[in-house]
């Protein structure tokens, strides 16, 4: 007890929000720097880049090694393939990967990391285009590549002077200025984007049909025009959909009997075992094609306010159906 009273007031008198303010302050003033350094070199670099025909491989160490693999997915997801290849064991084996249609992009804060300066002669023997990304443009990773940008900071957000982190911060905005005007100047689309990313959010609501989450075969809730009230509540409740399609002789759909229809016949006391469905049941009704996108099918039963679609094929006849469950387990709500 004691132990934890001596740690509280050890910590009492820190100003841990001012802090905090204060990296945040220094990381963005040393992001704000690289505002006049996006120059020609800059432009040359994304040149490079964008003409390439291989994979913009991506080299580091160390905390800028951790930063490279963030800006190498970056890259990757937004149109620019991309590898992050860890120096040290490029050294040993993993040079191989690079090709000499790739375009090698280098960052080392120093300019100075050993291993990135054993690489150099390996790149120039390829005859591959290196740019790089250092704190220190007269270093020797600096004046021996192709093109080199400028993160410098002038000192760390840190009270030591020594954690990379407004350097970190500023060589992570680098790579994301990079990777934004890549993705732009190819013209890189949201559905790009989402067959990037066709697990996310996005990929699924621009991605995902209704063929891919509907029911089919014998789990589609279907009775004949003929079936009675009883017989379609126990379709209903077998499939699980909150609703059964009605069909006529050819097995063509002409119309659907829902949870919405069953409360409007108890409302209306006409609540018959033996009453045809047909007599009760919504004509028409709306219905979806295979090929719509899972999120227009979701607007258009949010516009109707209903909860259900059968999936019809250009003869009228039954093939799909999904409720809003579906569109939830599938993650477009």
């Amino acid at each position: 007890m004691n132990d934890i009273v001596s740690f509280k007031n050890k910590f009492s008198d820190v100003d841990f929000t001012n802090i905090a303010k204060w990296v945040i302050q220094m990381e963005g003033q040393s992001i704000l720097a690289l505002l006049p350094r996006l120059d020609k070199d800059f432009q040359a670099a994304c040149r490079y880049c964008l003409t390439c025909s291989g994979r913009i491989i991506v080299l580091g160490m160390g905390k800028s090694g951790h930063i490279g693999r963030k800006i190498a997915a970056t890259l990757s997801s937004t149109g620019s393939p991309a590898l992050f290849i860890h120096a040290a064991e490029a050294l040993h084996g993993d040079f191989g990967m690079i090709t000499k249609s790739d375009v090698v992009l280098a960052i080392s804060n120093s300019g100075e990391t050993k291993e990135i300066i054993q690489l150099i002669p390996l790149i120039k023997r390829l005859g591959i285009t290196l740019i790089s990304l250092t704190g220190s443009p007269k270093s020797t990773l600096a004046t021996q590549s192709n093109i080199n940008l400028d993160i410098s900071v002038e000192e760390e957000a840190c009270s030591l002077g020594l954690a990379p982190t407004a350097s970190t911060a500023t060589t992570l905005a680098m790579g994301d200025a990079l990777a934004v005007a890549l993705l732009t100047a190819k013209g890189f689309s949201k559905e790009d984007f989402a067959f990037s990313h066709p697990g996310g959010s996005l990929g699924k609501k621009l991605l995902l049909k209704v063929e891919d989450l509907m029911v089919t075969g014998h789990r589609i809730p279907i009775i004949q025009e003929q079936a009675t009230f009883k017989e379609a509540l126990l379709e209903m409740t077998v499939k699980s959909l909150g609703m059964t399609a009605i069909v006529d002789n050819n097995q063509k759909y002409i119309g659907l009997f829902t949870d919405g229809d069953l409360r409007r016949v108890l409302d209306k006391g006409l609540f018959s075992p033996e009453a045809p469905v047909a007599k009760l049941m919504t004509v028409g009704g709306i219905t979806a094609q295979p090929d719509w996108l899972a999120q227009e099918a979701l607007r258009i039963m949010e516009l109707k306010k209903i909860n259900g679609m059968f999936v019809l094929c250009p003869e009228q006849k039954i093939i799909g159906a999904f409720n809003v469950h579906d569109l939830l387990r599938a993650g477009i709500l």
